[in-house]
């Protein structure tokens, strides 16, 4: 079975549009760890593609802040108002959809998917202090998770080596392989569809076969501009689209 893992998107139809393209024939089953919407122009047509494509669909910090079921008081001024924005724009369908998404865990067929983290939802795993409880802990041998915008994720093996899962700068499209092996546990991040942050602005994204017992990490450029010009003529922040060129 290999599944597309997607996260993060962000209300990018660009940038979703053109991972389907890439991942095209490459998947059996889709699954979105996450903020479908927020930041980005498109939250409807990003709603509806993923609605009708995975599966499985698990809420993200923004996916609750933009249908009403969090004020978004931890966000900062830009992101808040393009979660106004959002939700002044979202279709009572599409906010109806939001508020229906499970809070994470949702467990899988040999793995568990978590927008931020196994224990709570919205923690950022960025680094050892936040990786090593969770490796150690009672969760699956693989977690995929989202939430930071960072490709890649951590590793710990029988012998207790941490290992961080780090993407080389590679040519567009498959950029890592990493085998699944027995007695190691995996936190796996796919990276972000929508708003890269690692300083690469393309756009990536997984493909996780358990049969073969390893993860495909790929990144892709998109029509970034185009993107951009739309969040111009919404009235979004400027300095929410000019991220976009920089990944970060």
């Amino acid at each position: 079975m290999r599944y597309l893992l997607l996260s993060d998107i962000h209300s990018n139809l660009e940038g979703l549009y053109t991972c389907l393209e890439l991942a095209a024939g490459k998947y059996d089953q889709a699954v979105c760890l996450g903020d479908l919407v927020g930041y980005g122009p498109n939250p409807n047509e990003v709603v509806d593609k993923i609605r009708n494509l995975c599966k499985v669909v698990i809420r993200g910090n923004h996916d609750k802040a933009c249908c009403g079921i969090d004020d978004a008081a931890e966000f900062n001024p830009y992101a808040r108002m393009a979660t106004d924005w959002t939700h002044q724009n979202l279709t009572q369908h599409n906010l109806d959809y939001l508020r229906s998404l499970p809070m994470g865990p949702a467990v899988m067929n040999g793995f568990i998917m978590v927008h931020g983290s196994p224990n709570d939802e919205d923690e950022y795993i960025l680094g050892p202090a936040q990786a090593l409880p969770l490796l150690r802990g009672p969760e699956a041998q693989l977690v995929c998770f989202g939430h930071t915008h960072l490709q890649g994720g951590f590793t710990l093996n029988s012998e207790a080596r941490f290992h961080s899962v780090h993407i080389p700068p590679t040519p567009d499209g498959l950029t890592l392989t990493v085998p699944l092996e027995d007695g190691t546990r995996y936190l796996i991040n796919p990276g972000s569809v929508g708003q890269p942050r690692d300083r690469d602005w393309r756009v990536g994204f997984a493909i996780l076969d358990l049969d073969r017992k390893e993860v495909e990490y790929y990144r892709t450029p998109y029509e970034v501009a185009k993107t951009q010009a739309k969040m111009e003529k919404a009235g979004l922040p400027l300095p929410l689209y000019r991220r976009l060129e920089l990944g970060r």
